[in-house]
């Protein structure tokens, strides 16, 4: 009997890959994944097995990593950022606990929440959620509840899958809905192509957000009331000077 290891790569570079991911990806004998995250790291590993299969795959990639694990076989089943946040982590732990199968290991990784708020200096310093913008899986109401929510609790907002070719348009109502809560100042942030070639970052407010062209690869940062500027960074105080 093999085992699953879930392993969240982050962005899928060297510098921001943990040491225990690496680790697992030259001793498994099978890498698996979404073709995009699987690409990133075949060059390095060149000798591995791999399975990949393409978006809305999911649940088939998971039964078929379980069935090779049956097999003997150590897989990897890797995913960009980290396994438990929008990863594979959860669909695969169901998927073995209705297959009898319980030799899987949750490896973690490096969020586009934390990596890119490195670029940006520190949006995320205080309370802070993560709000994704795709209602493939979670209705457009949910998603506009729990945006409104987060504004009139006044956490820093971190926004995953902000728009797509489908929905162009998310970005600008998510920052409407924002906008009914928050002032239009409110300090922003966004980072895209994260730990990447190419990786740009933006400070501007809520008001120019709504306007700013987004997609899939991008990563957005709504600061909280105490959010500023300092230095040309994006920084949310921890509130040790009002202590």
């Amino acid at each position: 009997m093999g085992k699953v290891y879930v392993v969240g790569i982050g962005p899928g570079d060297e510098q921001t890959m943990t040491l225990r991911a690496r680790e697992v990806l030259e001793t498994c004998d099978v890498i698996a994944g979404y073709q995009r995250y699987v690409d990133l790291v075949r060059e390095r590993y060149p000798s591995k097995e791999f399975y990949t299969n393409g978006m809305r795959g999911e649940l088939e990639r998971c039964e078929a990593c379980i069935t090779m694990a049956q097999a003997g076989k150590n897989v990897a089943l890797i995913c960009s950022g980290d396994a438990g946040v929008y990863g594979m982590a959860s669909p695969l732990l169901e998927a073995a606990f209705q297959a009898g199968f319980h030799e899987v290991e949750v490896i973690p990784g490096v969020t586009a929440a934390t990596s890119g708020a490195a670029l940006l200096g520190a949006p995320v310093g205080h309370d802070f959620c993560v709000i994704s913008l795709s209602d493939l899986l979670t209705p457009w109401e949910t998603i506009e509840k729990r945006l409104r929510c987060a504004a009139e609790g006044d956490l820093c907002i971190v926004i995953y899958n902000p728009a797509s070719h489908g929905r162009h348009d998310h970005l600008r109502r998510a920052c409407d809905i924002l906008l009914t809560v928050l002032p239009p100042t409110v300090c922003c942030g966004l980072v895209r192509n994260i730990g990447r070639e190419g990786s740009t970052d933006r400070i501007c407010t809520l008001e120019e957000l709504r306007d700013e062209p987004a997609d899939m690869l991008t990563t957005i940062y709504i600061g909280n009331s105490q959010t500023r500027i300092v230095d040309g960074r994006m920084v949310t105080p921890r509130g040790y000077q009002n202590a």
